[in-house]
């Protein structure tokens, strides 16, 4: 029987509140806790878990424990967010606190095994490092990555840094599983994510949270530059200015 408009709505907006449902949970879900967590019957869970892996918005966890957010919904949700009216005041504040820092800062959102970049004001230097928006980066030697890391519940963080490939960029990128989890609870301690040297030689980065209406992480804002000019010692004396500059965007919502 052919499929009437009602029955394709209705199966869409069971398919968004699925989608709803995995980016709310702080962990993959299984088909039942699909059904748990949005009520709906779990034969229909079942059809449409099949249906949106399918088609890219839902994919098996790496750690293959479920349920978690596929690469098509993720760039729905870039192309949401860099749509968004918001866009030009989050713009301004990065424009402000680049010109206040005198360096290079970045909007990021964590996106499947990496960070995205989403707004980006450079500095007005000769020498910076070109990483320009839409760029994904590593999450286990960025300043940024490694602060969303640090963000999940235990574990989950550990279950992701054993799954993830701790490829070493640099000499300083580390690449063992327990030496990345102790720098990992170090940040979680102090909400700031460093990065020194770890992906790019002669460059250093720091980040903090921007948090969403339940306080969890949500994006990061980041500042980073050469460090000729900006060492990790000097980056983190403008972590006060970053968080302030972050209130500002978890304000917007």
């Amino acid at each position: 029987m052919a499929k009437t408009p009602d029955d394709m709505g209705s199966r869409s907006i069971r398919g968004l509140a699925m989608i709803e449902a995995l980016a709310g949970a702080e962990r993959p879900l299984s088909a039942a806790g699909i059904a748990k967590a949005t009520g709906l019957p779990r034969a229909t869970v079942h059809r449409l878990c099949g249906l949106l892996v399918d088609t890219g918005f839902l994919a098996p966890a790496p750690a293959g424990d479920g349920l978690t957010i596929g690469d098509r919904a993720r760039d729905l949700a870039l192309a949401i967010i860099a749509a968004d009216m918001g866009h030009a005041h989050r713009h301004r504040i990065l424009a402000d606190l680049s010109k206040e820092l005198g360096e290079t800062c970045n909007f990021n959102i964590p996106m499947g095994g990496t960070m995205r970049y989403v707004d980006r004001v450079e500095a007005e230097w000769p020498l910076r490092t070109q990483l320009p928006v839409g760029t994904q980066v590593p999450l286990h030697c960025t300043a940024s990555g490694k602060l969303y890391l640090s963000s999940l519940p235990k574990a989950r963080r550990e279950k992701l840094v054993h799954a993830i490939a701790l490829e070493p960029h640099t000499p300083r990128t580390l690449t063992s599983p327990a030496a990345l989890l102790d720098s990992l609870e170090r940040i979680r301690k102090d909400k700031v994510g460093t990065d020194d040297q770890e992906f790019i030689d002669g460059m250093a980065a720091v980040a903090v949270p921007v948090l969403d209406a339940k306080g969890r992480l949500a994006a990061t804002l980041a500042c980073h530059g050469p460090t000729v000019r900006m060492p990790l010692e000097k980056a983190l004396t403008f972590v006060p200015a970053l968080r302030r500059a972050a209130g500002k965007l978890s304000h917007m919502g």
